[in-house]
């Protein structure tokens, strides 16, 4: 997985404890808890792991077609 840089440490935190809770509604139910400043940040934070996701997985399509150029 790609490491997020620039976090701060509270960020850092906030996606360690969501990435712990694992399930969708655990961490609905976590941010629900936060005052509204925080909820916001972690909506970020989880957009950001979902796009650093996404790069992995395009890194992983594009290698897939350079293969199959060469098996052919």
């Amino acid at each position: 997985m790609k490491l997020i840089t620039g976090l701060s440490h509270k960020q850092k935190t906030l996606c360690e404890i969501m990435w712990a809770l694992e399930e969708y509604n655990a961490v609905e139910a976590f941010i629900a808890t936060l005052p509204k400043p925080e909820r916001l940040e972690c909506r970020t934070l989880i957009q950001m792991m979902i796009m650093a996701f996404a790069d992995e997985i395009t890194e992983v399509e594009q290698a897939r077609s350079l293969l199959k150029e060469f098996t052919l």
